[in-house]
């Protein structure tokens, strides 16, 4: 069952605009509580390839998703530029390691376009659409679709093999 509210094209949606790989993604700042910068995570044994590790969190303990890897895309490599979005996805806090923070916009449901039926991420229902901005794209996720099948409760207990 699709749990994303219906849009219409009258409709502005505030997004966090960030990077993987040299590419725009972007996801609603609803499901965002704060963007840190980057620091090191403490690696877990028997999580999933894309769990990076865990920090803490003024006094809770969150997993670090490395996003790109999340998405079938080259794991990203931690620098100084890189930031830890978290959010609250099926009210679980969790943290996705990005490149870095581009922007934070407001665009016109007008402008999503769908993913074209022939890319991965539209066959997931990872994204929502793509915004066209300037002279790049930007693809909208969906944090509930990507996270759909992800239990952070249970990463530590998975088997690595």
């Amino acid at each position: 069952m699709d749990n994303r509210p219906i849009l219409r094209a009258d409709d502005a949606l505030e997004i966090i605009a960030f990077m993987l790989n040299e590419q725009q993604f972007a996801v609603r700042t609803t499901s965002i509580r704060e963007i840190r910068g980057w620091a090191p995570v403490t690696p877990l044994p028997h999580t999933p390839p894309e769990v990076v590790g865990v920090m803490n969190l003024r006094g809770t303990v969150i997993p670090i998703v490395d996003l790109s890897s999340k998405l079938g895309m080259p794991p990203v490599e931690a620098t100084e530029r890189s930031a830890i979005v978290v959010t609250s996805v099926k009210g679980k806090t969790i943290g996705m390691m990005v490149d870095r923070v581009s922007d934070i916009l407001t665009v016109s449901a007008a402008d999503l376009q769908p993913v074209p039926a022939t890319a991965g991420l539209a066959t997931t229902g990872y994204a929502e659409g793509i915004f066209a901005r300037d002279k790049t794209m930007i693809c909208f996720l969906n944090l509930d679709a990507i996270f759909a099948n992800s239990d952070p409760d249970n990463w530590d207990s998975q088997s690595a093999a």
